[in-house]
């Protein structure tokens, strides 16, 4: 038991980013166990031509179950034919992007195949032969190390944490029919409801501009904007749980506990306190930048690089700076 198997999320027929991050988060942990990379691409009718670029990022072998009920994400179409082809497999893990369909896809497939789940995880190894995930805990104040007696350990992984690193591999497409039958779902999807203007989910973001109570009103948040555009693509917007309860902004810009957990190369926090509900969502970012009035702001206990300061003076000032950086570049 030393292959290991990742779940490739596609989204409108296109793989997405994190689905690229579990393939290589599989390919080093089957480089480590000695064994094979295996990936599982579901998908409509023509999902078949992402599967050979698979292989660029350590996937040897792609299983590509296409129909046209699969085109979007189903968790009674989907969780059978995952959980069918990890019982066929000989895997020590498998692994999950810890995105909105990871996180509602892999506890179903566990729970299938009766084996144990360790999720959000944000690091994996082999020690002894076995697949080690650690995961946070705690709101982020503590770390857990999870090993599993019974295989195939399965873990969903956080976006952003596990870079896709490109391997020379060339993967062998197996396509297989994917059996399943609509009428008989207990639910059905009515419709795909995007975020206003096209905006960037947080988690997938590789840099958060987030905002809290100290903004003030939501009439301020053109403050957050200009930053965000001034620092270019791949920029989110980011908020707190205070702000998203108040009505400012959409859940879907929510950071923590009970937002989303996210893990961009940079965050900035600006108006933010820091409650540990907050951290527990951010905390395991690539570098964390606070502004915050409050020197005693628990925000500044996490992060890399601090501005005590008013944010209204402040951010304008950055985001000028920035624009200035850009242009000479």
């Amino acid at each position: 038991m030393s292959d290991v198997l990742a779940f490739v999320e596609q989204r409108e027929g296109e793989v997405r980013g994190v689905g690229r991050e579990a393939v290589s988060a599989a390919a080093r942990l089957a480089e480590d166990l000695g064994g094979s990379t295996h990936a599982l691409l579901l998908g409509g009718p023509g999902i078949r031509g992402h599967a050979d670029a698979l292989g660029a990022f350590g996937a040897g072998v792609v299983h590509v179950g296409e129909a046209e009920a699969l085109a979007e994400y189903h968790p009674e179409g989907y969780a059978p034919l995952v959980a069918d082809r990890v019982r066929a497999g000989d895997y020590a893990a498998v692994v999950f992007p810890a995105t909105t369909v990871g996180k509602d896809l892999a506890p179903r497939v566990a729970a299938l195949v009766d084996v144990p789940l360790a999720s959000d995880v944000t690091a994996l190894a082999v020690e002894d032969g076995r697949v080690v995930a650690t995961r946070p805990i705690y709101a982020g104040k503590a770390f857990a190390r999870v090993v599993s007696d019974v295989t195939p350990l399965m873990v969903s992984i956080r976006p952003n944490v596990f870079q896709p690193e490109e391997r020379s591999a060339d993967a062998a497409v197996e396509v297989f029919e994917a059996a399943v039958d609509p009428s008989v779902w207990k639910s059905r999807l009515v419709e795909y409801r995007a975020a206003e203007g096209g905006a960037l989910d947080v988690s997938e973001a590789t840099i958060i501009v987030s905002g809290g109570r100290g903004m003030k009103d939501p009439s301020n948040w053109n403050l957050l904007e200009d930053l965000r555009d001034a620092l270019g693509d791949g920029v989110a917007l980011g908020a707190s749980r205070a702000v998203v309860d108040a009505g400012w902004r959409p859940h879907g810009e929510q950071v923590g506990q009970t937002g989303k957990t996210v893990a961009p190369k940079m965050y900035v926090a600006i108006g933010i306190s820091g409650a540990i509900q907050h951290l527990a969502g951010m905390r395991t970012s690539g570098t964390i930048v606070a502004i915050n009035k409050d020197p005693d702001a628990p925000i500044f206990g996490v992060a890399d690089y601090g501005i005590v300061g008013d944010l209204f003076e402040v951010v304008p000032r950055l985001t000028e700076e920035v624009r200035a950086l850009k242009a000479s570049g």
